[in-house]
């Protein structure tokens, strides 16, 4: 009888260790193990294989990136725009409105000249000045564009709508990216992003926001003031008939409207002022001229009839103070005549006096024949 084949089995490979190389449990004692355990390993490795493709995903990303980014067509294609002509007069303009912007930021100054009250003005004015008068005339058209936009966007766009539509998209999306990755990660996504620290306002900026808005409250309180007072009375002037036009205009123009004239009006008008100036000095000049020999033809023929009026005042006058005099004279019986007569005076006695036996007896006798006229009778 045949031998049979013997077959000899390596003692390590068939070592059943409950041990594995390793020191970790081998998969019977993981499979007798608890559910709870069996749960929060699965937990793991999820977390760790979810972690590993985001790694994965990003570096993949990061790789195809930088291929993209280093072939030799996107790389001609960098170079010949960012240094082509175009994109050398856009960062030539884009740093001139930069430079117009800073210069009119550090225009904020108090200004040298005064009010008529001698106060201080505020750097708004400085500030605003420059910002009209189109000194930096990127920085002037940059501001009259966003207000011309700013007002077409509050009449046609519900900007209060947008805001609270935009707020609740943004909550909501976070707060279903935080969710999610609880449940499916264990992890939240959107506490991912949260900064080690919240950002604050330091004291010191505060300090200038506010000195700021007290400067811009202050040069709308003084300037409403000057206009009042006619410190500057062709501005008082401009003010009166700005305000009569709106009047008239409220009534068929709308808000939005009136908000838009008044921007091009402030904007615009300086700048025609500007670019004409030596036209409109010129008609100014000759406007100041006809009204200043008008007022003086006007101030003559006042006084003229002024004259003529004291005049006809004191002939009327002096008609009166005659025909009371005359009335008054009359009263009394007196001459009207100023002239006094000189025989209307008594003449003096030439005689001496006579005795006063003789001035007793002419007494009696007058008596006598006064009570023989009063009583016939007798």
């Amino acid at each position: 009888m045949s031998e049979a084949p013997r077959v000899e089995l390596n003692n390590t490979q068939t070592d059943f260790d409950l041990q594995t190389p390793n020191g970790t449990p081998d998969l019977i004692n993981q499979m007798d193990g608890s559910p709870s355990q069996t749960n929060g390993s699965a937990n793991q490795d999820l977390q760790n294989s979810a972690i590993k493709a985001k790694n994965g995903i990003l570096e993949t990303a990061s790789h195809a990136m930088n291929a993209a980014n280093n072939h030799p067509s996107v790389q001609n294609a960098k170079q010949t725009v960012m240094n082509g002509p175009v994109a050398q007069n856009v960062k030539a303009e884009g740093a001139k409105t930069r430079d117009e912007f800073a210069d009119l930021a550090n225009s904020k100054t108090i200004p040298e000249h005064k009010a008529a009250t001698g106060q201080n003005l505020t750097h708004y004015h400085s500030m605003f000045y420059r910002l009209l008068s189109w000194k930096n005339p990127r920085a002037t058209g940059i501001a009259f564009g966003a207000t011309v936009v700013f007002i077409f966007a509050a009449r046609y766009l519900n900007l209060i709508r947008y805001i609270f539509k935009t707020s609740y998209m943004v909550l909501g999306a976070t707060a279903a990216a935080e969710v999610v990755g609880q449940v499916a990660i264990g992890r939240g996504l959107t506490s991912q992003f949260r900064p080690r620290q919240y950002y604050t306002i330091p004291k010191a900026s505060l300090e200038r926001m506010t000195d700021d808005v007290e400067q811009l409250i202050n040069f709308f309180v003084i300037e409403s003031q000057r206009i009042m007072f006619a410190e500057n009375v062709y501005v008082t002037v401009a003010a009166f008939f700005a305000s009569l036009i709106s009047y008239f205009l409220i009534k068929f123009v709308p808000l939005w409207g009136l908000a838009l004239i008044s921007t091009f009006i402030t904007f615009l008008g300086p700048l025609v002022y500007i670019q004409n100036k030596e036209v409109i000095d010129a008609q100014l000049e000759k406007g100041y001229n006809i009204a200043n020999q008008q007022a003086q033809q006007v101030k003559g023929l006042a006084n003229q009839h002024a004259g003529n009026a004291m005049k006809t005042v004191q002939g009327y006058t002096q008609q009166a103070t005659a025909k009371a005099q005359e009335t008054v004279n009359q009263y009394r019986g007196r001459s009207t005549s100023p002239e006094v007569k000189k025989e209307a005076f008594p003449s003096a006695p030439t005689h001496a006096p006579v005795a006063e036996a003789e001035s007793s007896s002419d007494e009696s006798e007058t008596e006598g024949t006064k009570i023989a006229a009063a009583h016939p009778a007798l």
